[in-house]
């Protein structure tokens, strides 16, 4: 941060739109998923011709109310629908169907971590509206086209209060709620796809003033890159102009990916330029207390419920807690691990080290991973009981079980002969040849430099390949060299 911009403090709002997995639109029966030729999920309704109305589609209630629990907002017991009307050329029916005077959920909070701290960041509602269609610019010389197999698909906005201080809050944020809506499974929180979009509002204040400055809204951000490089195109954009005494203009702009930059759009309409007014085809909904409480009782565990749990009931770090539910499948098949009776730490630096090692170099996700839970924990408790070398089951026994996934775990590491030899002998006569071989070494060490006992563990479990048990042959190696 510049020395202009660190005379100020950075305000962000954010109005985060999560595309909701339903098989069908808001209010037609038209397909929603993403990634058919354009304009096949479109029907009279998405085209908006006369006489067609529209029907809410009670999944994308459901999954409303769902995120309201569980952000801790107060789900609205009397909602209803209202028209927007905007020029939207992908919108063919000249207005979207939303939410302003009652909105589903009212309130709530999420918490973030930065720096070591954690912080509540309230929330100032939850609205269920439809998208619009998808206006593309750059496949023809004269003309725009349009795809509206977009418009009418289910989106939750959910907007904050101007509570966030920077990039870093911002990006924590975002990642909170693509992890709680993958875990509510609601919304497959793919930013690349649109699944989740952002608009960006930021103001800047001099530091210690209670007023906000006037805010400047980033439409449309889809990538936490880019969304850092906007709000420090605009702290500095922001901060020259305070300097010189101009005035910011409360406005929309875009981001111009390609310079870094951020752009004028149009001057920010205010509400009443939007003419909102009731939804005149749709009923208000009126939601019981036994709804929302047949909800609240499916909810699953959330990302911040099982990091206590990991770390109050299984003794784990806060960090282990963390990666582990970074992403609901990941701490599903931990959960299956956990239900095998492996020890709670075993799982997880098998889960962190080797699996997600694995993973990241084939580009699968953990669903794609070819070993069960089960499978994985016969190999663990093999370790764990001392019958294979931890390093030995991490480069010969996991790959030849990857190979070959309906593989006995014992009866392979017996077929690759990896099973450890519980007589002393083979590390006794093993440790014995090591230190013959390195006079040198064990002079040095009898002079001072213990370091040097991994060098000859290391040799050891070489030489016999990983067939001896590494605490009782460390041990030995240590009598031995006292010996000299």
């Amino acid at each position: 941060m510049s020395q202009s911009v660190g005379k100020y403090e950075t305000v962000v709002g954010l109005e985060v739109h999560m595309q909701l997995q339903t098989k069908s639109k808001v209010f037609a029966s038209d397909p929603a998923q993403f990634g058919a030729d354009a304009n096949q999920n479109t029907s009279y309704i998405t085209m908006g011709h006369p006489g067609t109305l529209p029907l809410l589609n009670e999944k994308v209630l459901e999954y409303a109310v769902r995120l309201t629990l569980a952000l801790g907002g107060k789900v609205n017991r009397s909602t209803g629908f209202d028209r927007k009307n905007y020029f939207y050329p992908d919108l063919p029916k000249g207005y979207q169907i939303t939410q302003d005077r009652n909105p589903i959920c009212l309130g709530g909070q999420l918490s973030i971590q930065t720096g070591g701290k954690s912080r509540e960041i309230p929330i100032h509602h939850v609205h269920i509206e439809e998208d619009a269609g998808k206006s593309i610019h750059d496949q023809n010389d004269r003309f725009s086209l349009v795809d509206l197999n977009r418009a009418g698909v289910p989106l939750l906005e959910l907007v904050t209060e101007p509570a966030l201080n920077g990039a870093e809050e911002v990006d924590a944020f975002i990642n909170g709620i693509r992890q709680l809506v993958q875990y509510l499974e609601i919304c497959d929180g793919n930013l690349e796809e649109g699944s989740i979009r952002c608009d960006v509002n930021i103001s800047l204040r001099e530091r210690g003033a209670k007023k906000l400055g006037s805010k400047v809204e980033i439409k449309n951000m889809n990538s936490l890159r880019n969304i850092r490089r906007a709000i420090a195109f605009e702290e500095k954009r922001q901060a020259a102009m305070l300097d010189r005494g101009e005035e910011i203009l409360q406005q929309t702009r875009s981001f111009d990916a390609d310079r870094g930059s951020t752009f004028p759009l149009r001057s920010k309409e205010m509400a009443h330029d939007y003419r909102y007014f009731p939804e005149p085809d749709l009923q208000p909904v009126l939601i019981s207390q036994e709804y929302i409480d047949k909800i609240e009782s499916s909810l699953p565990e959330l990302p911040w419920q099982l990091r206590r749990k990991y770390c109050s009931a299984l003794g784990l770090s806060l960090y282990d807690a963390e990666v582990l539910t970074d992403d609901k499948k990941t701490a599903r098949y931990f959960e299956e691990l956990l239900e095998t009776e492996v020890p709670a730490k075993a799982a997880a630096n098998w889960v962190m080290g080797k699996v997600k090692s694995y993973l990241n170099e084939q580009q699968l996700s953990i669903s794609d991973f070819p070993l069960s839970a089960a499978r994985l924990a016969s190999l663990i408790k093999l370790v764990e009981a001392g019958k294979v070398n931890q390093l030995t089951a991490q480069q010969q026994l996991l790959p030849a079980l990857i190979a070959d996934p309906e593989a006995n775990a014992e009866e392979l590491a017996t077929t690759l002969n990896l099973i450890i030899e519980e007589d002393g002998n083979l590390a006794s006569s093993t440790i014995k040849q090591v230190l013959d071989d390195f006079p040198d070494k064990v002079k040095a060490f009898k002079g001072g430099k213990k370091g040097l006992t991994g060098f000859f563990m290391g040799e050891v479990m070489k030489r016999s390949k990983g067939k001896i048990d590494p605490k009782s042959a460390n041990k030995m190696l240590i009598t031995e060299l006292n010996k000299v």
